[in-house]
């Protein structure tokens, strides 16, 4: 079925952008299910790609750039390029935890797949891709065996009875909570329970770079520390002291047992169950100096409604830890939003801001490899680490 766009929605689709928004729709059809696949044209009614429709959403649209059917075999065909695309990238023994498929990012809209060591789990973005996913599932067992993934589950929107968030679709149903490594590091991986589709995967080589940083530093402070992991990277980097502040206590216990599968004692660093904000408030009163801070918050931004809002709280947390930095200390300030787009963020790091004038911002980063996007799809960059020393 053609579904003709307005002018913009038409100019960014022709550019890459996989995302059709209700409003772009010159006349929205009524009653088609979620998963029909329609073709997008423009208002001269030239074909500009395929999609899977979403009445529900307010992208109502996923566009497939190509023009390769949407049937079960053309989109298996897509997510397994998405697997071949990494092969080569990392060396098993020591990284075992990426990113397969990174929906938009590799072309294939609404769909995101990451592993953990033999358990792959997937997250639909969208219902579009609900009636396709058994039977795509299905093509995928023999592309994930050859990567010694031998279990494929899908996250859930709600958690079911006994509170799990994860289903199997094939293979043995997955642990709970298994071990995998980043660069050598273990990292527990709470699948069933954890956020994301178990953790943050897009941090990887945040966390690598933070574990280099961490050499010589006497005191590190993790804020939002969430697992743990870039505690973890800066206690195996040297940091001698670590402190992780989080408001959920079940997230230190994880914490803690990735210290020890690191052969690292917890009860040699601090486990703080705190709002950050209440946290560095009382450090400061107490005098307290870190020489690194690692500040990754949920995201303040939403929506773009939310940005002014979420603007003014990233600003209060950057003073907040300026005032904890010791003199000659490194500050890694991260954000999520992709709402608040790199510039932007490192403007809410300046000197007003953090009420000093020492601080240099010597790098900045983003998502790693895994996380690919496409140059129209400006959503996709969404990750964003300051480094400032």
């Amino acid at each position: 079925m053609p579904i003709q766009l307005a002018r913009l929605a038409a100019h960014a689709v022709r550019r890459g952008h996989p995302w059709v928004y209700r409003e772009g729709i010159v006349r929205p059809p009524q009653g088609l299910a979620a998963g029909t696949v329609v073709d997008v044209v423009d208002e001269e009614g030239r074909p500009l790609g395929r999609g899977l429709w979403d009445p529900a959403s307010p992208i109502t649209v996923r566009v497939f750039s190509g023009d390769e059917p949407l049937d079960i075999a053309g989109l298996t065909k897509r997510i397994t390029l998405a697997f071949a695309r990494r092969d080569g990238w990392f060396d098993e023994a020591t990284t075992n935890a990426y990113r397969l498929c990174n929906g938009e990012g590799d072309r294939v809209p609404g769909l995101v797949i990451d592993r953990y060591d033999t358990v792959a789990v997937a997250k639909l973005d969208t219902e579009a891709w609900r009636p396709h996913l058994a039977a795509v599932a299905r093509g995928l067992g023999r592309a994930l065996g050859a990567r010694g993934v031998k279990t494929l589950a899908i996250r859930l929107d709600t958690p079911a009875a006994d509170g799990r968030k994860i289903e199997t679709i094939f293979g043995a149903p997955p642990p709970d909570r298994l071990v995998v490594r980043e660069h050598g590091m273990a990292m527990e991986v709470d699948l069933a329970h954890g956020q994301k589709t178990g953790a943050f995967l897009d941090q990887r080589e945040n966390r690598a770079r933070v574990r280099a940083l961490a050499k010589g530093r006497a005191r590190a402070l993790n804020l939002f520390s969430y697992a743990g992991g870039f505690s973890i990277a800066a206690a195996l980097g040297g940091a001698g002291h670590v402190t992780s502040v989080d408001i959920a206590s079940g997230a230190h216990a994880s914490a803690q047992r990735s210290f020890r599968e690191n052969g690292l004692d917890p009860s040699s660093h601090a486990f703080a169950t705190a709002d950050a904000f209440a946290f560095l408030e009382q450090a400061k009163k107490r005098g307290e100096k870190f020489d690194l801070v690692v500040s990754d918050p949920p995201s303040f931004a939403p929506s773009e409604k939310a940005r002014p809002r979420a603007e003014a709280a990233y600003r209060k947390l950057h003073a907040a830890v300026a005032g904890v930095l010791a003199e000659g200390a490194t500050f890694c300030a991260s954000s999520c939003s992709s709402h608040i787009k790199m510039e932007d963020f490192v403007a809410l790091l300046d000197d007003a801001t953090l009420g000093r004038g020492d601080l240099c911002v010597r790098e900045l980063h983003g998502q790693p490899a895994d996380h690919p996007t496409s140059s129209a799809w400006w959503e996709g960059r969404y990750l964003k680490m300051v480094v400032l020393s």
